[in-house]
């Protein structure tokens, strides 16, 4: 991927709710300050509760305002991108 997207491996922290929602936040608003085009998430594809909580997340309405769209790869179902404003 470009230099204009940015990266999140939640792997790490996927038992870690708190963490979750801290490092989703964290990396949507370092995408808004750096004017990155896309955030690549990669929940994973196990069981889908942690693809289904970020997209929980980004469902939003407050978040929802501050990108375009989410969408999952469709080479890699445990894989998504959000295109930032």
């Amino acid at each position: 991927m470009s230099k204009s997207v940015l990266h999140l491996d939640l792997h790490p922290i996927a038992k870690n709710g708190r963490a979750i929602t801290e490092a989703l936040e964290t990396t949507l608003a370092e995408a808004e300050r750096k004017q990155v085009k896309a955030i690549e998430i990669i929940p994973g594809k196990g069981s889908g509760q942690l693809m289904k909580r970020v997209k929980k997340w980004f469902d939003q309405k407050d978040v929802k305002a501050r990108y375009k769209r989410v969408e999952v790869d469709s080479k890699n179902h445990g894989r998504l991108f959000v295109h930032v404003r």
